[in-house]
């Protein structure tokens, strides 16, 4: 598997996991919520910049990014 998609795989997971305790949710939830307002395809068009940017600014851009899809977490 070439190493940008291990990187690519690694920091969702990362991602979801953050986003699970900050919205105090399971990573399965969390995984669940971000899939479903399409969040891992915003993470997977957007992983060149987000990558280098906080993960606290990552979860908060992912949950706007989630809002603005109908998602109700904020």
């Amino acid at each position: 598997m070439p190493q940008l998609t291990i990187d690519k795989i690694e920091y969702t997971i990362m991602l979801v996991k953050l986003f699970a305790s900050h919205y105090h949710l399971t990573p399965v939830q969390a995984y669940r919520y971000i899939s479903r307002y399409d969040g891992v395809g915003f993470i997977e068009r957007n992983y060149g910049v987000m990558h280098t940017l906080s993960f606290q600014e990552m979860v908060q851009g992912l949950s706007d990014y989630c809002h603005r899809k109908g998602g109700l977490l904020k």
